[in-house]
């Protein structure tokens, strides 16, 4: 039996909120799960197709290509797993927009620390779930009933970012 979906507007205007209130999301290499780490990403609330991190030249993720990114976010309501590209941004505006001491305490040089490396990740698609069930489905889990149709309905599998 399929399930209809959720809507994807709706889940990803939560995603964005989310993400916005977090500091980290776990972000990998795809296909190379031994480079995943929790990183911070740097969010323009004008540019809902890209993201932005500082990294270390011997970071994995200085080789640049294919990545997958998992997010939770504070209150276990909002989970998501998108993938993009990550490119070396060039943009010195938005290296400034985006460099703060919270940055600059992990690279000894500051802003011209010569290992400091800025990423931005060109987003693709994504998988969206809202683990806010609501009291009613809660209370269905809790005795036992069939509640996958109300979660299918808090979940998006496939949708842009």
């Amino acid at each position: 039996m399929k399930h209809a979906e959720g809507d994807p507007h709706k889940l990803k205007q939560q995603f964005w909120r989310a993400l916005a209130d977090s500091s980290y999301l776990f972000l990998e290499l795809t296909g190379r799960s031994e480079t995943a780490v929790p990183m911070s990403p740097q969010l323009d609330k004008d540019a809902n197709s890209a993201i932005w991190f500082f990294t270390h030249t011997k970071s994995a993720f200085a080789e640049l290509g294919p990545a997958t990114a998992t997010f939770q976010s504070k209150g276990h309501d909002i989970f998501a797993r998108f993938d993009g590209t990550l490119v070396r941004e060039t943009s010195q505006e938005r290296f400034d927009q985006f460099f703060n001491n919270f940055v600059a305490a992990w690279y000894d040089g500051g802003k011209n620390d010569p290992d400091l490396v800025f990423l931005r990740m060109d987003l693709g698609n994504a998988e969206i779930w809202n683990g806010d069930m609501g009291l009613l489905t809660t209370a269905k889990m809790a005795m036992g009933m069939h509640v996958e149709p109300e979660a299918e309905e808090q979940h998006v599998k496939q949708t842009s970012l």
